[in-house]
Order: C-alpha cells, then sequence, then structure tokens
C-alpha cells in the first residue's frame, strides 16, 4: 500500500506543478489546497501553493530545471504525509487526477516499477528494462537466395 501511496504522490505533485504555469491552475488550486490541508488552514496551504506557483514561474523564465525540480520534489512529500496520515484522501486526489488528466501538459511520464531477483549470484549490475537501444537496427532473416 506504501508504495501505492508514494506513486499516487509523485503522480499528483508532478501534474500539479505542471499546472501551475497554466491558466487551469486557477480552476484547480483550490481544491488541491483542500486535499492538502485536511485539518489545517486552507487558506495557508493556498498560499504556499501560490507562493511555490511565484517560485516555479521564475525558475522557469531563468531556465532553473533544479529549483524547478525541488518544488515537484517539495509537494511530493507533502502529499505523500497528506496520503499517509488521511488515507481516505487518496479516492479525492485520483478523482481530481482522473478529471485533470485531459489538462495536462505533454511531457515526459514516469512509471515505478519493483521488479526482485531471487537465486543466484550476481557478481555485476543487473539492467531490466522492456527496451534498450544503442543505435543497432536489427532486419528480418531472409533465407539463402532469397530477395
Amino acid at each position: 500500500m506504501e508504495a501505492e501511496l508514494t506513486a499516487l504522490a509523485a503522480s499528483g505533485a508532478t501534474t500539479f506543478v505542471g499546472l501551475m504555469a497554466t491558466e487551469a491552475w486557477a480552476q484547480v488550486r483550490g481544491r488541491v489546497a483542500r486535499i492538502l490541508a485536511r485539518g489545517e488552514d486552507t487558506e495557508a496551504v493556498d498560499a504556499e501553493l501560490e507562493e511555490s506557483r511565484a517560485e516555479l514561474t521564475a525558475a522557469r523564465a531563468d531556465a532553473d530545471e533544479e529549483t524547478a525540480a525541488d518544488i515537484e520534489a517539495e509537494w511530493r512529500t507533502r502529499l505523500r504525509r497528506a496520503l499517509r496520515a488521511n488515507p481516505e484522501t487518496a479516492d479525492e486526489l485520483r478523482e481530481l487526477l482522473g478529471e485533470l488528466a485531459p489538462q495536462q501538459p505533454a511531457g515526459t511520464t514516469v512509471s515505478i516499477n519493483h521488479n526482485t531477483i531471487s537465486g543466484g549470484t550476481y557478481n555485476a549490475p543487473v539492467i531490466m528494462a522492456q527496451s534498450v537501444h544503442d543505435g543497432v537496427r536489427t532486419t528480418s532473416r531472409q533465407e539463402p537466395g532469397a530477395r
């Protein structure tokens, strides 16, 4: 369950920070603040979100990707804590993310996979991947004499 909440928090933070720099943020901000507030002052959380938005806007204007990543990490941590404190918040967050899916800016997606290797001895790094490309192209084999 912890891995699921962590993945949900990461997805939420990525979505919210992505939307902070768009016009859609004005419509979403209040709901995000309510999800995060849960027992706290919603207006204080709303003010923190707006402060993050201003920092993010400035960071992107300066091409400061490190600060933008820090802002996302901060909200990922806040969301994860909110989900741990109130697991019922997960359903509300999933619903909001489902509604926001069409509004998200196109970009990189993140998937979290948990792989386990058991048995045997491995004396070198193990690489697990869906596909690995190194500029190598494969062609189908042809029978001798076939063209």
